[in-house]
């Protein structure tokens, strides 16, 4: 059976990034850098790399440079050609060559859910794929290509999912699920946030879906719970009633980069795979650690 392709990605980037002020301010968490590179761009790479050809940005008040980065700038342009150095830039011109950018405003930061709405009229009638790039995902092949395989072969929708320890459910929103063929898994239910104690599982959903564009009624239909947030997973336990949603344990690791800790973690381990930098930064750490047994 054939599903309609997944060609869009919505990247909800309208947060405040309160978990790391002061630095994001006037800064979009999104644009925080691992090594030479921010966030975003990180993860619109991967999408990319998916294959899709769409990426639409939700943003909010305070986050031009989001939108400036994906831009052309002409004085830094023939700064660099002036200088010979080019090829500096070229990783992201080569990335806005293969995928069409476009941006939606979210007035209010009223949660996940509210942001995907946000998006609708962008994304249309079709399934699409929502990506936070805070979570950032090492992995070969890429984490939402891996998910496009389980949507080619069954459709409905399909979530990321990984293990996490027992003690961290109530940071997440939980699955109960039946396994399937390899790492695949079909929902039963979905449990936002739950103790340890209600916690169906230790299989968390983190950031990268795949939608059908029926999420879009069940989204208008939530109430917005603490806070004034229109949850996403309470639309997926809602379209839960009407459709599959699968879960993937995808192969790879992920990075809550949206954490000071593993902004840290992601930021070394993603330096020492560095060519250039690798090398000396593996001796710099040994060194120190040797400094400081």
């Amino acid at each position: 059976m054939s599903f309609p392709p997944v060609r869009k990605a919505v990247f909800p980037a309208a947060g405040l990034g309160t978990r790391f002020l002061p630095a994001t301010k006037a800064t979009p968490k999104e644009m925080l850098p691992i090594v030479d590179m921010p966030l975003i761009q990180y993860a619109i790479q991967e999408v990319a790399d998916a294959g899709l050809e769409q990426v639409i940005i939700v943003t909010g008040r305070g986050k031009r440079a989001i939108a400036d980065h994906f831009d052309l700038s002409f004085e830094l342009d023939y700064f660099l050609e002036q200088s010979g150095k080019s090829d500096m830039l070229a990783s992201t011109y080569e990335l806005l060559d293969r995928v069409q950018i476009s941006f939606v405003r979210q007035r209010q930061p009223l949660g996940l859910g509210h942001a995907v709405l946000c998006a609708r009229r962008l994304v249309g009638d079709e399934p699409f794929a929502v990506v936070l790039a805070d979570d950032l995902i090492h992995a070969d092949p890429p984490c939402l290509a891996q998910m496009l395989r389980l949507y080619e072969e069954r459709g409905g929708s399909v979530v990321a999912a990984e293990r996490v320890p027992h003690e961290q459910t109530g940071r997440y929103g939980i699955l109960d699920a039946q396994p399937l063929e390899g790492n695949a898994f079909r929902v039963a239910a979905m449990v936002e946030k739950p103790t340890p104690e209600e916690a169906p599982s230790n299989l968390a959903i983190v950031g990268r879906y795949i939608l059908t564009p029926q999420v879009f009624a069940e989204l208008e239909k939530v109430t917005a719970g603490r806070g004034g947030e229109i949850q996403l997973t309470d639309a997926l336990v809602r379209l839960l009633e009407t459709q599959f949603i699968y879960a993937l344990e995808f192969e790879g690791t992920r990075y809550d980069a949206g954490d000071k800790l593993g902004f840290l973690k992601a930021t070394v381990e993603y330096a020492l795979r560095d060519d250039t930098l690798g090398p000396a930064f593996r001796s710099y750490l040994t060194e120190l650690t040797g400094r400081l047994q």
